[in-house]
C-alpha cells in the first residue's frame, strides 16, 4: 500500500477535513503508543497502519 492509499482511505473512514490531524493527534496503542504520522517516520509501513486503524475504529469489512 503507497502512503497516499493510506491517506485516502482515512479520508473515506473520517472525513478529510479531520483526518490529517487524526492522524497526527490520535495515538494507537496497537502502534506501540505512536500516532499514525509517528509510525509513519518510525519506519512501519503503510499496510500495517491501516490494518490497525481499521481494527481500531471498527471499520466494515469493505473498508479493509
Amino acid at each position: 500500500m503507497r502512503l497516499t492509499e493510506l491517506r485516502d482511505r482515512l479520508d473515506v473512514a473520517l472525513g478529510p477535513a479531520y483526518s490529517g490531524s487524526w492522524a497526527q493527534d490520535y495515538v494507537l496503542a496497537d502502534l506501540g503508543g505512536r500516532t499514525v504520522e509517528q509510525a509513519l517516520a518510525a519506519g512501519l509501513t503503510a499496510a500495517d497502519i491501516w490494518r490497525t486503524v481499521h481494527a481500531e475504529l471498527g471499520l466494515p469489512a469493505r473498508l479493509r
